[in-house]
């Protein structure tokens, strides 16, 4: 999904720390959140499309959702990741 030499140049736009690739585990959990209009982002809204994949930063524990192949890489749209108690993709 993401190229591994995008992924080496990506960073978190707020802590300027790595990034890895949500496992699959968590994004099917965001989904759900998302399909009972339960998950919010960085700015409050509430996120009703469905994600089909993420960047990690597990310092902030936020996740850049992934739509139509392109990481969103804006803090505002940022899903932080305490709403699902997960803290990077390794606890997904």
């Amino acid at each position: 999904m993401i190229e591994k030499e995008l992924l080496e140049i990506l960073v978190c736009p707020k802590s300027h720390e790595p990034l890895s690739v949500a496992e699959e585990s968590l994004i099917t959990t965001l989904n759900k959140k998302a399909a009972a209009k339960t998950l919010k982002n960085m700015a409050g809204q509430t996120v009703e499309a469905s994600l089909e994949g993420g960047l990690v930063c597990e310092k902030e524990r936020l996740l850049y959702p992934i739509i139509d192949g392109i990481p969103v890489m804006l803090v505002d749209e940022a899903i932080p990741l305490a709403q699902v108690g997960a803290a990077g993709p390794e606890n997904s």
